[in-house]
């Protein structure tokens, strides 16, 4: 395979075939990110993507599932990206979901007729990172797409038949914009209705530009506790219909996993009993670690 390193993926993408179509993020410019910092961002020649098909093909014909790297494979327009789709169909029997992380301004600029060939071509699930539904927050951080235009993505994609997996950056506003940070982010989520939804917590990435700032004490990051209140306090004000939730990343305290609106309460008091019981996250707290 030619895949550049380093490979960003999503947990519940463990075991899927990665294929890279880009190089880096098109956007790469969040303050808090450092995944793509080296890497100037690019799309593969299509040939090198069709061969690197056709070698997994001959190592495991049975794939079942996909997923397109880096962070912005959806930069590829229609005409380079369906032909790779139709290759992964003939070559996988067995094909049931292609998927790929999305900036907004990628979903929202195609018409609806382009995500629909998308999805029936089985890109069925975009993964995408609000962060915050606080523009004031997004703005802060550097993030190209803002509330309102990813809103619109994960509404133009569902109509479509896309489903989309939205992640939300626990901490994200800091101390200061940490109450605006939980009340819009509900509005958000709330307009939004995602099939899936992720909260991640902030990782302060050295060589960040986040990074920097909290080291000049012009951030100032929330404690352990802190941030599971902040995921109590966002969870308990959502009004979901039928989404799947997780904090299964490994930047989180706690992992919990359940249906909203079914397992809210359930989810509620385990967070609760997080906040009120954990002593060790205190602790750590409290060392530095």
């Amino acid at each position: 395979m030619t895949i550049a390193g380093p490979v960003i993926r999503p947990p519940s993408e463990a075991g899927s075939f990665l294929l890279q179509v880009t190089l880096g993020c098109s956007a790469n410019q969040c303050s808090f990110c450092g995944a793509y910092t080296g890497k100037t961002f690019g799309i593969k020649p299509r040939e090198e993507v069709l061969e690197d098909i056709r070698k997994q093909k001959e190592e495991d014909a049975g794939v079942r599932r996909v997923f397109l790297l880096d962070g912005d494979a959806l930069a590829v327009r229609n005409n380079g990206l369906i032909p790779v789709l139709r290759e992964l169909d003939k070559a996988f029997p067995a094909l049931t979901r292609v998927a790929s992380y999305a900036n907004g301004f990628n979903i929202t600029l195609r018409s609806r007729e382009e995500l629909k060939e998308l999805r029936e071509n089985k890109l069925s699930l975009i993964y995408i990172g609000l962060e915050s539904g606080s523009q004031k927050v997004l703005n802060a951080c550097g993030k190209r797409s803002g509330v309102d235009e990813m809103v619109e993505a994960v509404g133009k994609a569902e109509e479509a038949g896309i489903k989309s997996s939205v992640m939300v950056l626990l901490g994200l506003g800091g101390e200061r914009l940490a109450e605006e940070h939980v009340q819009e982010t509900v509005k958000a989520l709330n307009r939004m209705q995602p099939r899936y939804l992720s909260f991640l917590s902030l990782m302060f990435v050295p060589g960040t530009p986040l990074f920097e700032e909290a080291a000049r004490g012009e951030f100032k990051r929330l404690g352990p506790v802190a941030l599971l209140e902040q995921a109590r306090d966002i969870l308990a004000g959502l009004d979901m219909k039928r989404t799947v939730f997780r904090t299964d990343h490994a930047s989180n305290y706690i992992s919990l996993e359940g249906r909203l609106p079914k397992d809210k309460e359930r989810l509620l008091r385990e967070l609760e009993a997080g906040i009120k019981g954990d002593t060790d996250l205190r602790a750590e707290w409290a060392r530095g670690l």
